[in-house]
């Protein structure tokens, strides 16, 4: 009930934010742009988003490698694909979801995998911070005025939040190791802190790589590949072929915080961040809206194909052990 309640909040608030975005959009005419596109550029944006999506498989498995555990680049493709396919069926199962595809296909125990997402996902959160401050150094005159709207009365409650975890989570670390022996010792406590341990050795395992230059090297190839995958769209729309490569920055900003949105795969908040951003590039807020919705659209169809595909794929596998 828990998760039906959950999936029905997140359709909710995704239909209600794209009827706002869409409300005074002529369908018919975004449709009709969309069939006169350039799907050139379509298929070179899909090439580029996979070679994000390998380099995000290769990452995770640098940092298994420290836990004693190899699986092959295609099977965690093959995860990290069946992951965002989750995550546009039920916000935030992704990364539950791969783990639990690797764990089918390389018997690698969830609690440890999951750790090491943990670990992707603290790195990930420190680029989109370094893309956010690059993004506003460059196109300060442009966006100190939209950020300022749309998340400074926020600032103060993300800030608490942030504080509050961080000091909840040291704290909390601190306690377990205290008492994790005599924890250990309860029967029905002892198995939860196995799965603590498990989690917490994999999101340590960043301590432990033999290769933090090919980690450092993925994760920014992983954030070029997004870049580009955007940008190289605008050419495919003649109203906006005419953008900068800063507007590309600012696309990519805007969509990370939409896709970080709980809602299906971002849908709704991606397409209101990003369509009203391009404002400032002197897009009409329609126009700005078309491209989020292309941008979005041309992405989201990729990634349900291929996680359906990998998804399908890995039901055929022969589960075998990484170690």
């Amino acid at each position: 009930m828990k998760n039906i309640l959950k999936y029905v909040i997140s359709l909710g608030l995704a239909g209600c934010l794209m009827w706002f975005v869409f409300k005074d959009i002529n369908i018919a005419d975004m449709l009709h742009q969309f069939a006169n596109a350039n799907y050139w550029w379509i298929i070179l944006s899909g090439i580029l988003g996979l070679v994000a999506h390998i380099s995000r498989a290769i990452r995770w498995k640098l940092l298994m490698e420290p836990l004693g555990y190899k699986p092959s680049t295609f099977r965690t493709t093959l995860a990290v694909l069946t992951g965002y396919f989750a995550n546009y069926i039920i916000p935030r199962m992704g990364e539950v979801t791969r783990c639990g595809t690797l764990q089918k296909t390389d018997d690698i125990p969830i609690e440890k995998s999951f750790g090491t997402v943990v670990t992707e996902r603290i790195f990930d959160l420190v680029m989109l911070l370094v893309i956010f401050l690059l993004n506003l150094a460059l196109e300060f005159t442009k966006l100190k005025d939209f950020f300022m709207e749309q998340f400074a009365s926020k600032v103060t409650l993300i800030v608490i939040l942030l504080v509050v975890a961080t000091v909840g989570g040291v704290a909390g670390i601190w306690l377990f190791k205290k008492y994790q022996a005599k924890l250990a010792e309860h029967p029905v406590l002892g198995k939860v802190v196995g799965l603590i341990n498990g989690l917490l050795d994999g999101l340590l395992s960043i301590g432990k790589m033999q290769k933090p230059g090919l980690f450092i090297f993925y994760t920014l190839l992983i954030w070029v590949m997004y870049y580009f995958s955007a940008y190289v769209l605008f050419f495919a729309i003649p109203e906006t072929s005419h953008l900068s490569m800063l507007a590309g920055l600012t696309v990519l900003t805007m969509g990370t915080f939409g896709m970080a949105a709980p809602t299906q795969g971002g849908i709704g908040p991606y397409h209101f961040l990003v369509g009203n951003a391009l404002v400032l590039y002197g897009l009409e807020q329609k126009n700005g809206i078309i491209l989020a919705t292309f941008i979005h659209g041309s992405q989201m169809v990729a990634l349900l194909l291929l996680g359906a595909l990998s998804f399908l794929v890995t039901l055929f596998l022969t589960s075998k052990s990484s170690k």
